[in-house]
């Protein structure tokens, strides 16, 4: 915990409209760091992310578990004059709005921009979209994977000769909620000096292009676009580089290596750990650029010594030996690791409905910001509190929204 015992963000309230993942993991990420999150979602379904991957169609899925722990949830029906009403009282109490509905949609039930400004002033008006007012795409719905092909990730992944492939992390959805994250953490930072508000929007596909900013600089360097390099790097061939085959030969059995182009050291460092010292002064891998045109000869000899180790014994040898290696861990490994659950990169929490279940949570450790991790909300789990909280309604009051149909 901070010095005087509260996260970094506590206080901060957010109104959170968001639905799916680029919004949703933009507001989890707030949340994480102490701002109370409130989900206004439908009174019928909710939040679409809540079913859409859920394996009876009744339950909340793990897809929404991941993606929206330590909020809370309120259903309003914005559609009804009480409902939009009392999401326009919220709204004046709120530090930051978001939405990532589809485009135009926040407009059409009279939450805009301009609007919500006129009622808050200091309000820090987020929007999520796939393309960017002024795009020529701007109407057009997105989801992640729409992202990643019109921002150029997808023009960068995959083999050399072969097709554009989706990068397997949701590059397009959870990396355009880092950056919605930053961006709303600016704007807290600067309302603290001029209490002015801001009118934030984020676009998937422009999001995607910071991530290709090493692809950008090759093309600078060859005048050509970037092309795909599959296992290695778009920015110029090396050896030894890429992934190398372990026992006992499982889809995921390979280990990362990569040697720098900047010398000579880690090259070396590898021919000591696989019993080559003999050609540290060879002539024909005494350069960088000399290896990268031997590459099929240094992988022939790398090859042999990868494929009698398991993954971790090869990355643990050259990890010690100070050569950048990793081993290709999947999700479960991952998941299980003793490691990564004794430092709290995976928790477990206890979900009303699905029970245990553990989850990734914010990896960045901070020493005061300590904030314990809580389950994602059932629908409507928060009318109550929230609406008294915020409000100052009576549990009648808010009995009564119910019976009306309103939440």
């Amino acid at each position: 915990m901070s010095d005087n015992g509260l996260a970094a963000l506590h206080g901060v309230r957010v109104l959170d409209f968001t639905q799916f993942e680029a919004g949703p993991s933009c507001t989890e990420a707030l949340a994480w760091h102490g701002a109370e999150v409130v989900k206004v979602e439908n009174p019928v379904g909710g939040d679409p992310g809540r079913l859409s991957a859920s394996e009876d169609g009744k339950t909340d899925a793990y897809y929404f578990l991941e993606f929206n722990a330590n909020k809370k949830s309120i259903t309003l029906d914005l559609k009804s004059e009480r409902g939009l009403k009392i999401v326009m009282e919220l709204a004046k109490k709120a530090d930051v709005m978001i939405e990532n509905l589809a485009p135009g949609t926040i407009e059409r039930l009279g939450l805009g921009y301009d609007v919500i400004k006129a009622i808050n002033p200091g309000i820090i008006y987020t929007q999520i979209k796939g393309f960017a007012v002024g795009s020529p795409y701007e109407k057009f719905l997105s989801f992640d994977m729409i992202g990643q092909a019109t921002g150029g990730t997808m023009s960068i992944t995959g083999e050399a000769d072969g097709m554009p492939l989706k990068p397997g992390p949701t590059l397009g959805d959870t990396g355009t909620g880092m950056l919605a994250a930053i961006s709303i953490l600016s704007a807290l930072y600067k309302k603290k000096d001029t209490g002015e508000g801001q009118h934030l929007q984020l676009a998937m596909q422009d999001a995607m292009i910071q991530y290709c900013r090493t692809a950008l600089s090759a093309q600078s360097a060859t005048g050509k676009a970037a092309g795909r390099a599959g296992a290695g790097s778009v920015t110029g061939g090396n050896a030894p580089m890429g992934l190398y085959p372990c026992k006992p030969g499982g889809p995921n059995d390979y280990v990362y290596i990569y040697v720098t182009r900047a010398n000579n050291s880690h090259w070396h460092r590898v021919l000591q750990t696989i019993g080559r010292p003999d050609l540290i002064d060879d002539e024909r891998y005494d350069t960088p650029k000399k290896r990268a045109a031997a590459k099929p000869e240094i992988d022939a000899m790398l090859i042999p010594w990868t494929q009698a180790r398991t993954k971790e014994e090869a990355m643990i040898a050259l990890g010690e030996a100070k050569v950048p290696a990793g081993a290709v861990f999947d999700t479960m490994e991952l998941r299980e690791d003793p490691s990564l659950n004794e430092r709290g990169i995976f928790q477990t929490v206890d979900h009303p409905t699905r029970g245990p279940d553990k989850i990734p949570v914010w990896p960045v450790k901070a020493s005061g910001n300590n904030v314990p991790l809580k389950p994602a909300p059932l629908l409507g789990e928060h009318n109550e509190p929230v609406f008294t909280e915020w409000l100052g309604m009576s549990p009648s009051e808010v009995a009564d929204l119910k019976a009306a149909g309103v939440t």
